[in-house]
């Protein structure tokens, strides 16, 4: 946990069960420890890799969020199985009823004054969960993964070389393709079907409107039939 002044941040190590393409998701708790809304927002140096879910918010006096960082799927392990991306979570005093629609990059901008709090995070990757087995493995491999963020004892000069990228519009990438092909099919079949009804509308005007002229002098029967008529010519020729 953190020792920030407005928000204590768990965990500060972000560990994500490698499995290649399969999305893989994390969460943080930012919990407010002051009287005061405390806006917040998360940056990465690595936007095109993760979705953060709420990327921007407001925490409550003395509450908690959640926040939900999800991987996206990989083709490729790196070969050390390290992680060189960084997370970056910034926080400010907020005006009292904010909500997290009115929070503003302007609020977390140090050139207007106003004093941010920040919380850098690393990213590591431990091994996916096995399954039980009768020979005891010990605590080795469980603590392995966490003995590679504390391996250089420089991490803070190396955060501050990084470059955070807000996470504004960052959206999940797998399966894009096919929800794209099924929203333009069903763009077509609305259109076809809107087609298919003005055209039923305006059949159904025109029979309204025989309809009266055979009221008003013409025999309804005569006009029923001569309908019928065309259609079996129309049969004729169209399987002629």
């Amino acid at each position: 946990m953190s020792n920030s002044e407005l928000l204590n941040v768990e965990p500060l190590d972000l560990q994500f069960p490698f499995e290649l393409r399969k999305q893989i998701s994390c969460s943080l708790y930012l919990t407010n420890k002051t009287d005061n809304h405390v806006a917040f927002k998360v940056k990465t140096t690595n936007p095109k890799k993760y979705c953060v879910r709420p990327n921007t918010g407001v925490v409550l006096p003395r509450s908690t969020c959640e926040v939900l960082v999800t991987m996206q799927a990989q083709k490729e392990a790196p070969s050390d199985m390290q992680c060189k991306d960084k997370f970056l979570l910034q926080g400010v005093i907020a005006s009292p009823g904010v909500t997290a629609k009115e929070v503003t990059p302007e609020m977390f901008s140090k050139e207007a004054g106003h004093l941010v709090e920040e919380t850098k995070l690393r990213v590591t990757y431990v091994a996916p969960p096995q399954p039980p087995s009768p020979v005891h493995e010990g605590s080795e491999e469980g603590s392995s993964p966490r003995a590679s963020v504390s391996d250089n004892g420089g991490h803070a000069s190396e955060f501050s070389s990084q470059r955070f990228i807000a996470a504004d519009k960052v959206e999940p990438q797998e399966n894009t393709s096919e929800v794209r092909a099924l929203i333009t099919k069903l763009t077509e079949e609305k259109q076809s079907a809107i087609q298919l009804n003005n055209k039923l509308q305006r059949e159904l005007d025109q029979l309204r409107r025989d309809s009266k002229r055979g009221q008003s002098g013409m025999p309804l029967m005569y006009v029923l039939l001569v309908g019928l008529i065309g259609l079996i010519l129309g049969y004729i020729m169209k399987s002629t």
